[in-house]
């Protein structure tokens, strides 16, 4: 079956739980407001697309192709985005809520987190190096063998990261996440200087 080729189109408020989504190759194209809450998005191409303000919790990602694709506004709570096809993986993130979704050896060098929300997130063995976390919530997210080399986490908060099974050379902390590094030891922080 051959696939769809589609560019430079623009999906507007579409419930695709409703209707279909034709399987294809987007490129350069926008959704905005709709809705792909637990729909089936295996196979498909995203190439330079952008998603604002969509739900797409729960959708499934086999073999997905997420190509320089951006999220803003977006709703992805637990998806895998480790079954997505590897080749050229690319995306980033700004203001989202990630909770519950799964990075698993991933190698996503240079993703950009900003203003989102990664709580109970898996990034066990997954390659973060260079990669950003502004004012990102990691409660409760998982880092087991997770490459951080050069990753700036100022001014992430609530993560637990031991330094003993994670690479964090040159990783960028404030003061502030001090106790997400020490976590393992037990040590009480005293508020007052």
């Amino acid at each position: 079956m051959k696939k769809e080729y589609i560019v430079d189109k623009i999906f507007e408020k579409e419930d695709f739980t409703l209707t279909s989504l034709i399987i294809g190759e987007y490129e350069d194209c926008f959704f905005t407001s709709c809705n792909f809450s637990e729909y089936d998005l295996s196979g498909f191409s995203f190439i330079n697309c952008e998603f604002k303000d969509c739900n797409l919790s729960l959708a499934k990602l086999n073999k997905t192709s997420l190509q320089e694709v951006k999220f803003s506004g977006c709703k992805l709570l637990g998806l895998h985005f480790d079954t997505c096809n590897e080749f050229s993986l690319s995306f980033s993130f700004d203001n989202c809520l990630l909770n519950d979704s799964i990075f698993y050896k991933l190698k996503i060098k240079k993703t950009s987190f900003i203003n989102s929300q990664l709580r109970e997130v898996d990034f066990t063995e997954t390659d973060l190096s260079n990669s950003v976390f502004d004012n990102c919530d990691l409660l409760g997210a998982t880092f087991e063998f997770t490459n951080l080399e050069k990753a700036d986490l100022r001014t992430a908060y609530n993560f637990s990261i031991d330094p003993e099974t994670n690479r964090l050379k040159k990783a960028r902390f404030s003061l502030n996440g001090l106790p997400g590094l020490l976590n393992k030891y037990d040590i009480l922080f005293d508020e007052k200087i």
